[in-house]
């Protein structure tokens, strides 16, 4: 009897450690692309001897790559671009929208997550 119950503490212990590292890992991943996006919406106004997205579209694409770094599925239509302002004094906000699963046996936990450039 003493065996069967070390074996399912063993599986209870087993079953949060899968848990708790996936949850931790998404959230880590979540933050990093967080300041992907701030760093991203600050070249905007960069010059043309770096090459730096210009169009709404080349800005959404470099999300989506900062994204797949990240271990991150993103499409076009999770991403909002916004730019306010013009010439020198424009200003981008980069935002996306997605959700992630965690997955342990029996149990699936959905997590959303809504990323953007501003500093919180």
């Amino acid at each position: 009897m003493r065996k069967l119950g070390i074996l399912v503490l063993v599986a209870v212990l087993a079953f949060a450690v899968l848990g708790g590292w996936q949850f931790g890992t998404s959230e880590v991943a979540n933050m990093e692309f967080q300041d992907d996006l701030h760093d991203l919406s600050t070249q905007v106004g960069v010059g043309a001897s770096y090459r730096s997205p210009h169009t709404d579209d080349e800005f959404r694409d470099a999300v989506i790559r900062k994204a797949v770094d990240r271990g991150i599925e993103l499409n076009a239509d999770q991403i909002t671009v916004r730019r306010e302002g013009s010439g020198m004094a424009t200003t981008m906000y980069l935002a996306a929208d997605y959700t992630v699963q965690v997955k342990v046996p029996g149990r699936v936990w959905i997590l959303h997550f809504t990323p953007n450039s501003t500093k919180q």
